[in-house]
C-alpha cells in the first residue's frame, strides 16, 4: 500500500506517494503490517542511550558452530556441529549448499535497515577485529553428494576434541557437487567424485590477546589455527569420515554408492513421506533424520522456510514465544509500540522525547517533525505530538507549514490527528479530495467489447456507488443470423441530477441511429427485451453530482430466425429464455 507522509524535520517538502518495498525475505517484525498498513517500514532513528553500557549482540557461546574430532574403534572421525543459524539448500539431485552460523555476527556496527541508521551507541568493549577467513576444496572419490543422516555406531567413542582452541567459529559455508569421472580403458565403468568447496570464518578470541601476544599476533595464531584444521579435515574427508551435526542429527556430507537407500518411498532430507508423495517439511518445523520427520520448533525458535534441518533461535532470551513458530514475529518478546532496539527485540528503549513509533518490534523511532515535541518518553502514535492544530478527518498535518491540508484525490484518512494519507488500494480512486473512508475509494475501470454469446455490463465499482464523471462504451457484436436478448434487473440512477446520469443502448454512437434502451432514472422491477439491432452500443455517463449504486445488467445472443418477441414475464421461447433465481438475479439461456 502507499501512503503520503509529511513527517520531517527539515524545511519545505512536497507531499507525494511513498511506495513500500515489498517484505520479501525481511524477517515480518520489519514488514509494515500494522494497522491498515499505513505506517513507513522503517523511520529515522534516534540514538541510543549513551548510559546503556550494554553490547546489544545476541550471540551466544553455545550457539556457536565448532570443528572437532573423536576417535571410534581406532578410526578418526571429524565433525561440523551446527546448533543455530543452519541454511540448507538442495540445488539439484546430486548438489546442495548447507550454511552453519552466522558471518560477521560481531565485530561490526549494526547494518543499515531500509535506508536507515541503527543508531550511535556504545561499541561491544572487547569485540574481536576483522574475521579470519579461508576457502579450501576438498574431493570425495566414489561418493555422491547426498546429505543423508548417519546412524551412529555403537562402538566407544572418545571424547571430541575442539580442532580450534584458541578462536571462535562464525560461519562454515559447504557445498558439495557430483560430476562423474571416467577411468581409463574403454570399458571402465564412470567414478563418481564429489567437491566440496567450503569457506570458513573464525574470530579471534580477545582473551587469547595479551602483552606477550598482541591483538596482530592472536590473528595469526588463528590463522595458524584454521589452516591446521583445514588438513585434518582433508584427511577426514577422503576417508568418509566427515559428519554434520544438526538437532542432534548426524549426517554424511557424501555417500558411496553402496549405501545410497534403494526402492521408492525414500525421500530426499528436509522432506517426508506423505500420502505417497515426497513433501518437504514446511514453514514452523524442522527435519529431524532420527526417524525421519518434521518436528515442531519448540518454543524460543523458529522456522520460516521449507525443508530446514533445524530452527533458528528467537532474537529475544526470555524464552517465550509459540511452538511451532513460522516467522520470527511469532517469537514473542518484542518491542511494544512506542519502544525500540537495536534488533526489535528486548531489552528496549523508550521512543525519545520528540519521536513516537506505533507498531511493535522496531529497530527506532519516527520523528514527530518541524521542531515538534511529545509529552513524554516513549509515544506510540504521531497524535502524541504536540501540534499547533488538530486535523480532522480526511486531512493531514503539514509539519512544514503547521496546518492541515485536505488529502488528495485517490487518498484518504480516517483518523483525528494524523501527519499523512492512506493511498487507495488497487486500481480505486475518490471522486474529491478529503475523502475520510477507504470506501470513498471507487473502481474506476469499465467499458470493453463483450462476448459473442452471453455477459454482462455492470457500472464502474458495482455494487458500490459508481464514481462521478466516469464515461463507458461497450459493444457487443454477435455472430451472423443471432439477436440479444437483455435483462434489466433493477437499475439505481439518482432522481435529483436531472439526467446527468444516463444509460443508452443504441445501434452506434451517433445519436440518430436505432435506440434500443434509455434511462436516467431508478428502476426497481426488471424488464427484458430484444435489441433493435443486430449490433448494440452501450454508454454509460455520470456527472460530478450525486452517486448511486448503478446496475448489472446480463444478456445472451440467440438465433434470429426462431423470431420470437420478448417480452416480461415470458418463460421460453425458440433458442431463448430467460428466468428469476430467487432473490439473487437473473440467469439467461440461449441455444448456441
Amino acid at each position: 500500500m502507499e501512503l503520503l507522509h509529511t513527517a520531517g524535520t527539515g524545511g519545505s517538502q512536497p507531499l507525494g506517494p511513498r511506495v513500500l518495498p515489498s517484505p520479501g525475505r525481511i524477517p515480518p517484525r520489519q514488514a509494515g503490517h500494522g494497522r491498515e498498513g499505513r505506517w513507513p517500514l522503517s523511520a529515522p532513528l534516534s540514538p541510543l542511550s549513551a548510559d546503556t553500557g550494554k553490547c546489544l549482540s545476541r550471540v551466544q557461546t553455545s550457539l556457536r558452530a565448532q570443528l572437532s574430532c573423536s576417535r571410534v574403534g581406532g578410526v578418526e572421525r571429524c565433525f561440523l556441529s551446527c546448533p543455530a543459524h543452519t541454511l540448507f539448500m538442495p540445488d539439484s539431485e546430486n548438489s546442495y549448499l548447507l550454511s552453519c552460523g552466522s558471518p560477521g555476527l560481531q565485530g561490526k556496527t549494526s547494518p543499515r535497515r531500509n535506508g536507515t541508521s541503527s543508531g550511535t551507541g556504545p561499541s561491544c568493549s572487547g569485540a574481536p577485529g576483522t574475521p579470519v577467513k579461508q576457502k579450501a576444496r576438498f574431493k570425495v572419490r566414489d561418493a555422491k553428494c547426498h546429505l543423508r543422516p548417519h546412524s551412529r555406531e555403537p562402538a566407544k567413542e572418545t571424547p571430541r576434541q575442539l580442532l580450534l582452541d584458541n578462536c571462535h567459529v562464525t560461519s562454515v559455508t559447504l557445498k558439495c557437487d557430483s560430476s562423474k569421472k571416467r577411468r581409463r580403458g574403454r570399458k571402465s565403468p564412470s567414478k563418481e567424485v564429489s567437491h566440496i568447496t567450503a569457506e570458513f570464518e573464525v574470530e579471534t578470541r580477545m582473551e587469547e590477546a595479551s602483552d606477550a601476544c598482541d591483538a596482530d599476533c592472536a590473528r595469526k595464531r588463528a590463522e595458524q589455527s584454521l589452516q591446521a584444521a583445514v588438513k585434518t579435515l582433508r584427511k577426514a574427508i577422503s576417508r568418509h569420515q566427515f559428519y554434520i551435526q544438526v538437532s542432534d542429527t548426524e549426517y554424511e556430507v557424501a555417500q558411496r554408492p553402496a549405501k545410497a537407500p534403494e526402492g521408492q518411498g525414500t525421500c530426499t532430507t528436509g522432506q517426508v513421506l506423505q500420502d505417497g508423495k515426497c513433501t518437504a517439511c514446511g514453514p514452523g518445523t524442522y527435519f529431524s533424520g532420527e526417524p525421519s520427520q518434521c518436528v515442531p520448533c519448540p518454543s524460543g525458535t523458529y522456522q520460516d522456510m521449507e525443508g530446514q534441518l533445524s530452527c533458528t533461535p528467537c532474537p529475544s532470551s526470555d524464552g517465550l514465544g509459540l511452538a511451532g513458530a513460522h516467522n520470527v514475529s511469532q517469537c514473542g518478546g518484542q518491542c511494544p509500540p512506542g519502544f525500540f532496539s537495536a534488533d526489535g527485540f528486548k531489552p528496549c528503549q523508550a521512543c525519545p522525547v520528540g519521536t513516537y513509533q506505533p507498531e511493535p518490534g522496531r529497530t527506532g523511532c519516527f520523528p514527530c517533525g518541524g521542531g515538534l515535541l511529545t509529552k513524554h518518553e516513549g509515544t506510540a502514535s504521531f497524535q502524541d505530538c504536540e501540534t499547533k492544530v488538530h486535523c480532522s478527518p480526511g486531512h493531514h498535518y503539514n509539519t512544514s507549514t503547521h496546518r492541515c491540508i485536505r488529502c488528495p484525490v485517490g487518498t484518504y484518512q480516517p483518523e483525528f490527528g494524523q501527519n499523512h494519507c492512506i493511498t487507495c488500494p488497487g486500481n480505486t480512486s475518490t471522486d474529491f479530495d478529503g475523502s475520510t473512508n477507504v470506501t470513498h475509494c471507487k473502481n474506476q475501470h469499465c467499458g470493453g467489447e463483450l462476448g459473442d454469446y452471453t455477459g454482462y455490463i455492470e457500472s464502474p465499482n458495482y455494487p458500490g456507488d459508481y464514481p462521478a464523471n466516469a464515461e463507458c462504451v461497450w459493444h457487443i457484436s454477435p455472430p451472423p443470423k443471432r439477436r440479444i436478448l437483455i435483462v434489466v434487473p433493477e437499475i439505481f440512477l439518482p432522481i435529483e441530477d436531472e439526467c446527468g446520469d444516463a444509460l443508452v443502448m443504441r445501434k452506434s454512437a451517433s445519436p440518430t441511429s436505432v435506440t434500443t434502451y434509455e434511462t436516467c432514472q431508478t428502476y426497481e422491477r426488471p424488464i427484458a427485451f430484444t435489441s433493435r439491432s443486430r449490433k448494440l452500443w452501450i454508454q454509460f455517463k455520470s456527472n460530478e453530482g450525486n452517486s448511486g449504486k448503478g446496475f448489472q445488467v446480463p444478456y445472451v445472443t440467440y438465433d434470429g430466425e426462431a423470431s420470437t418477441q420478448a417480452q416480461p414475464g415470458w418463460g421460453g421461447g425458440a433458442g431463448a429464455s430467460w428466468c428469476r433465481r430467487g432473490s439473487h438475479g437473473w440467469c439467461l439461456q440461449a441455444s448456441v
